[in-house]
């Protein structure tokens, strides 16, 4: 590992939360809040198991911030593969354990997301609600995408548009927050009948997810264009989610086969429900 331990923590940083997701990580890290981000980075490029492998130990770990912190990331990565019911259980953990600011922030919106996946808007909306959003930025761009979200569960698109646009503008310098952002704008356009400027928004942040490396952002990108009609799409989709589960553990990939929101023929082996 070279540099100093301010140098290895400002480079986990930057791969977690900043402008370079995909590149190399240190070969050690140092101190829990280390752990928990280098989690947070492999997660984002879908590399579940070894994510968990950081994480989990902080769970049980004596720093209750910390443990908090790193329950949370763990519901958010079961959450991406569909696995709503096992990411409630995990973000029960974080805000059992939260104190304020940002690691319950965490909690609280993780549980309304597991919410809406679960079908239960008027819980999610309470939970959203309950979060204060002074955390900072970050909590801002995901109140915008549960907000989108919500008015999606409830029917309305053209009441989704205006939140996925709120998450887009408040400037979080995460090159993965910012796509998915962009992801969740084109999702609210499509099913608002925005056309145009959801294709071009999907197709754009899929080519930086791709060149990011940002595989849990690829294949539900490719699979909302290839619902929107580019079937071509289909085995992209196929290929980044073969490639998340390969590098998740066991849990992880049981909850993908499960879940119902994750299409079957995504699967090349029986279906997952």
């Amino acid at each position: 590992m070279g540099g100093d331990t301010s140098s290895v923590a400002e480079q986990l940083r930057s791969a977690a939360f900043g402008a370079t997701p995909a590149a190399p990580l240190p070969g050690r890290v140092t101190g829990g809040r280390q752990a928990w981000l280098a989690g947070v980075a492999l997660g984002g490029r879908g590399h579940y198991a070894a994510a968990a492998a950081h994480l989990l130990p902080l769970v049980s770990g004596p720093d209750r911030e910390l443990a908090a912190l790193a329950a949370a990331t763990r519901a958010a990565h079961l959450r991406q593969l569909g696995g709503h019911a096992e990411a409630r259980r995990w973000d029960a953990v974080g805000l059992a354990k939260a104190g304020t600011g940002e690691a319950r922030s965490d909690a609280l919106l993780g549980l309304a997301a597991d919410a809406i996946g679960a079908g239960r808007v008027g819980e999610a909306r309470r939970l959203v609600e309950r979060d204060t959003g002074q955390a900072g930025e970050r909590s801002r761009v995901r109140r915008g995408w549960l907000r989108a979200e919500l008015a999606l569960a409830a029917g309305d698109a053209a009441a989704a548009v205006a939140p996925a646009r709120e998450a887009v503008a408040v400037g979080f310098p995460s090159v993965r927050h910012r796509v998915k952002s962009g992801i969740v704008l084109g999702v609210a356009l499509a099913a608002a009948g925005e056309r145009d400027e959801a294709l071009a928004l999907l197709d754009g942040n899929l080519r930086d997810a791709i060149g990011h490396r940002l595989a849990p952002l690829v294949w539900p990108a490719a699979l909302v264009l290839a619902e929107l009609g580019q079937t071509e799409r289909k085995e992209q989709a196929r290929e980044a989610l073969h490639c998340v589960l390969r590098h998740s553990d066991p849990i992880a990939r049981r909850v993908a086969r499960r879940s119902p929101w994750v299409p079957t023929w995504l699967f090349a082996s029986a279906p997952n429900r």
